[in-house]
């Protein structure tokens, strides 16, 4: 156990939870607060690059910020080194279309093994093995929230459509495609970001949020102008937009304040 970078005694580790055959690893940062302290627990999903350095940052954060963090690694051997996430996601948002389009097969290549069913109920099912590893922790007394970003922000919506001890959710920039039958089994509220330049998404805002009010979710989205997908990832310096950046991350920690509310 080591000291998290910039945090001021914070402990951070690498567990493994799962099952016997399933084992998948999960990084975990604990602020060193009394148990009393400790504002409950949040779970950070990565994007679809895997468990990288940026991820487990952003874990870090929450730590500092008072929570228990937990930062499960979903894709496992399907993840791209991080050279190669890199060079792709510089790919992907250069301003040179004919760039962007060559990347494009090697993106498919890597959504190809998580698009498939198989991989959506293992990935939930790591996720809600998250849930019962928190649940467990002094200090967490069942204030579990959960965020993700783009690949994680659609699991953002998944684990919060999965179980209904989640209490907060807080997609970024992630897909939700759900009936409003699956949708109704949200019992949390959900704050959503879109930069409003992610033309897919942010054209599908007016949709979703008609979709979640008659499905009865309590949800709010916020979108920001001039911020395309991935607005907050600072280690993408294409896409990352500082402002809406910050912007989202105040408002995070204030949605989480007011629904991880201290316990009585």
């Amino acid at each position: 156990m080591s000291s998290s970078p910039g945090i001021d005694n914070s402990t951070s580790k690498r567990v493994q939870l799962g099952s016997p055959g399933a084992y998948f690893e999960a990084y975990v940062v604990t602020p060193a607060l009394p148990s009393k302290q400790i504002k409950g627990a949040v779970i950070v999903i990565h994007e679809v690059w895997g468990l990288v350095d940026h991820i487990e940052s952003i874990a870090d954060r929450y730590a500092a910020a008072g929570y228990i963090a937990l930062a499960p690694d979903l894709m496992g051997t399907l993840a791209v080194s991080a050279e190669d996430a890199s060079v792709l996601q510089q790919q992907l948002f250069a301003e040179d279309p004919e760039v962007r389009t060559a990347a494009q097969p090697r993106l498919r290549e890597l959504m190809a093994p998580v698009a498939v069913p198989e991989f959506a109920a293992s990935a939930i099912t790591k996720l809600v093995h998250c849930v019962d590893f928190l649940e467990a922790l002094d200090g967490v007394d069942g204030r579990i929230g959960v965020t993700g970003f783009c690949f994680g922000g659609s699991y953002a919506f998944s684990l919060a459509v999965a179980d209904s001890r989640v209490r907060a959710s807080v997609p970024f920039y992630g897909y939700a495609n759900f009936t409003n039958e699956l949708l109704s089994e949200i019992d949390c509220p959900v704050l959503y970001f879109v930069g409003e330049d992610d033309h897919a998404l942010f054209s599908a805002l007016p949709a979703l949020t008609t979709q979640m009010r008659e499905s009865g979710v309590d949800f709010e989205a916020v979108s920001y102008p001039g911020a395309a997908h991935a607005f907050f990832n600072d280690s993408n310096p294409a896409a990352y937009r500082a402002d809406a950046a910050s912007d989202s991350w105040a408002k995070t920690l204030g949605f989480f304040a007011a629904h991880l509310p201290p316990t009585a």
